[in-house]
């Protein structure tokens, strides 16, 4: 991947949902002008979601989600429509399809994509093929939803430029509206990225968060520098001015907090993707609970990636390491990754999650909602760390 490519965890997510051959497979074919999911007449063509990344004109860089009909039947059904459900709680925008009378599923779907706060737009497709161009059922699905649906034929091309403005109308309010360092610097700043290059970075390489992170800073027309950790002392020296901003790897907090002139800002690439993909303010409340666990606690630590552990693994070695340090070899720690995470939380203390920086933002904050309703404190590898460090008051916390 380039630099300039956009990571599809941040992209707006925009999922088609809906009974099995409504249309939901012919209609993304259509929109993105190729042929990228499977269309049949039978029933059931689409079993796994499928992802199409593309630019989207007065939108940006987007991914289309196709999914499984949720009316999917037997023992193989029921897990794609499980696939549905968890693909929906990463979806910034839902084209919800109506496909007759019985309205039941697609009102149950409106009310779980609308709980998850989730911008649903009512579509009914095959126009043309329905009895006085889909109409009348047009005027039952507003009546039923409060909303007038959108029309459209795959086959004809029709509606297809209204349903194109209706998507860039609903945009979310929150869409683009983060950025990873927020007010930590601005244009002309110095800032210094200290890079561990260690068995978690792959050889030659940066990783997605530090290739992201630099991203923006050139776009703000910061002045970047960077170093690894055994190379800081040797970088300030060169400096005629202290940095106004220093960005390192949560497991270098300590070093490179020492070592740090005190004029300058320190922060971690976890810290910054904490309030990019995640509830920062949550994450900070939550690390403050660490000091009143102890090791009769059980916490669960959850990684986006799915990787085999690694020998110095942050989240598998250095951060329980750090935890039974603090609070006891005999706690308990529990580990999940990918898309795995219970729905049942009342066995843990804390749930600490990675820096997410392959899942997008709703799908994280979907996250930190199961954890809020079900009255569980959830932090992040670099909050967690700096509090666990005795630092955290002193680490720089963007905002806006």
């Amino acid at each position: 991947m380039g630099m300039t490519d956009t990571p599809r965890a941040n992209r707006l997510h925009i999922g088609l949902f809906g009974r099995r051959n409504s249309g939901k497979s012919s209609l993304l074919n259509a929109l993105v002008g190729q042929s990228v999911a499977t269309v049949s007449d039978v029933a059931g063509t689409t079993t796994d979601p499928v992802y199409k990344a593309m630019e989207f004109h007065g939108i940006g860089p987007v991914v289309f989600v196709d999914t499984a009909g949720f009316d999917d039947e037997g023992s193989l059904g029921d897990l794609r429509v499980e696939k549905t459900r968890d693909a929906s709680k990463s979806i910034d925008m839902a084209l919800l399809f109506f496909d007759g009378e019985d309205m039941e599923e697609e009102l149950s779907w409106l009310k779980s994509l609308k709980g998850g706060k989730t911008a649903v737009i009512p579509v009914i497709s095959k126009a043309d093929q329905r009895p006085d161009g889909g109409m009348s059922l047009a005027a039952a699905v507003k009546e039923a939803v409060g909303k007038e649906p959108v029309l459209v034929s795959a086959r004809e091309g029709t509606g297809l430029e209204i349903l194109r403005g209706e998507l860039i109308r609903c945009l979310p309010e929150d869409y683009e509206g983060e950025s990873i360092t927020g007010n930590l610097c601005d244009s002309g700043d110095l800032v210094l990225l200290v890079m561990p290059q260690d068995i978690q970075a792959p050889k030659g390489r940066l990783i997605l968060p530090q290739v992201q992170t630099l991203r923006e800073l050139l776009d703000k027309k910061c002045v970047v520098m960077s170093c690894t950790t055994d190379m800081l002392e040797n970088t300030l020296a060169c400096l005629s001015k202290p940095p106004r901003l220093m960005i390192t790897d949560s497991q270098a907090f300590r070093t490179v907090y020492d070592k740090k002139p005190k004029e300058s800002l320190l922060t971690s690439f976890s810290v910054l993707f904490a309030h990019y993909k995640g509830d920062i303010r949550y994450f900070i409340d939550s690390a403050e609970r660490l000091s009143s666990l102890s090791q009769d606690s059980r916490i669960l630590i959850a990684e986006a990636c799915t990787h085999r552990p690694l020998e110095e693994d942050i989240g598998r070695v250095k951060l329980p390491r750090l935890l039974r340090k603090k609070l006891g070899e005999a706690l308990e720690i529990d580990f999940v990754s990918g898309r795995d995470f219970p729905e049942d939380l009342s066995p843990y203390d804390l749930v600490i999650h990675c820096g997410s920086c392959m899942f997008n933002r709703r799908y994280v904050l979907n996250r930190v909602e199961q954890c809020r309703r079900q009255g569980k404190p959830m932090t992040n590898y670099g909050v967690a760390i700096a509090a666990l460090l005795g630092i955290l008051d002193h680490v720089g916390i963007p905002e806006g």
